[in-house]
């Protein structure tokens, strides 16, 4: 799935039914893709 933010930022991720994204892909999207920081990320959850 394609998701892109107004500001630019943009990320894949993929959706494999019945698999999870793993940690080390989730990392990834925090912080390189999304540009924040794990704890925002968790609040936004």
């Amino acid at each position: 799935m394609f998701f892109s933010h107004p500001d630019g930022r943009t990320t894949v991720i993929p959706n494999h039914p019945g698999e999870e994204i793993r940690r080390g892909l989730l990392n990834k999207i925090v912080k390189k893709d999304l540009k924040i920081e794990r704890e925002e990320f968790l609040r936004l959850l």
